[in-house]
């Protein structure tokens, strides 16, 4: 069992260094860009890749490679920025119900219930439609609906640590609910919600690309990797490279977020860590 150890140890190494190396581009993202991503030139086109243009330019002639690496600021920010809010969002609800019991646990898993039976990407569409599209809104209409898994997760796991003999003693050494919660229950439940919400990374991002796709996200001529592929979809069989650019950086970017959720699941898991 000692190479699975070393091996599961060596690829959340790697993988957690190349998800901080593409975090940490996509916060200097306007430095790094070796031409403005909003400066257009006509007379370059739509020209294919060149040293010039490592990935040719798009039909108002601004530079490809730019475009891409100025616009995973907004698509990999805004995922972080939606799966930290479902995580703390489900995360405090399930331990209230958890916690609390009663009607209150009642309600609130009726209601997760409710949104748990809509299919998710449909129900994502239809509340950003409502609200008018934009970048903001798309992240509001995912949130709305992903997060009762976080709240399922973490009310089963309050449930458990609830009914142990060390949390009757402290509730019985007169400890407030507050101190029992952030120092008790949270700790010891954190780790199978961390682990969902690294594995939810790539897909929120994939869904807010999606939304952008279908023009319910960020709108041109912001640089975002799911706008910019609908915004060149006409382009395909013409300059297959414009709209392939963000398609290609979504690739990239969704497998190191998988891979490195998968990493976190088996190191996690007590049977690879004897």
């Amino acid at each position: 069992m000692r190479p699975k150890k070393n091996s599961v140890k060596t690829r959340l190494i790697l993988f957690g260094t190349l998800a901080i190396i593409l975090i940490v581009c996509s916060f200097f993202s306007e430095y790094l860009t070796p031409y403005d991503p909003y400066l257009q030139d006509l007379s370059i086109a739509k020209e294919p890749p060149s040293p010039e243009h490592l990935l040719g330019t798009d039909r108002y002639g601004r530079d490809m490679l730019s475009r891409v690496i100025a616009g995973s600021r907004a698509s990999i920010f805004s995922t972080l920025l939606l799966v930290a809010v479902i995580t703390a969002v489900g995360t405090a609800v399930g331990v209230t119900c958890g916690w609390v019991g009663g009607w209150v646990d009642t309600v609130l898993m009726r209601v997760s219930d409710v949104f748990l039976a809509f299919p998710g990407l449909v129900f994502a569409l239809a509340v950003a439609g409502s609200l008018g599209g934009g970048l903001q809104n798309a992240i509001i209409a995912l949130g709305a609906i992903s997060w009762p898994k976080y709240a399922r997760i973490a009310r089963s796991q309050t449930l458990s640590q609830k009914e142990t003999t060390w949390m009757k003693a402290v509730r019985l050494s007169g400890s407030g609910t507050g101190k029992i919660i952030f120092k008790h229950i949270l700790p010891n439940i954190i780790g199978p919600i961390l682990v969902t919400s690294m594995l939810d990374i790539g897909t929120m991002m994939m869904e807010l690309a999606a939304l952008s796709f279908l023009g319910l996200g960020a709108k041109p001529p912001i640089p975002e990797w799911g706008s910019m592929m609908s915004d060149t979809r006409s382009l395909m069989t013409i300059s297959p490279w414009i709209p392939f650019s963000p398609g290609i950086a979504i690739f990239i970017s969704v497998m190191i977020f998988n891979l490195l959720g998968d990493t976190i699941r088996d190191y996690a898991d007590p049977k690879s860590r004897r």
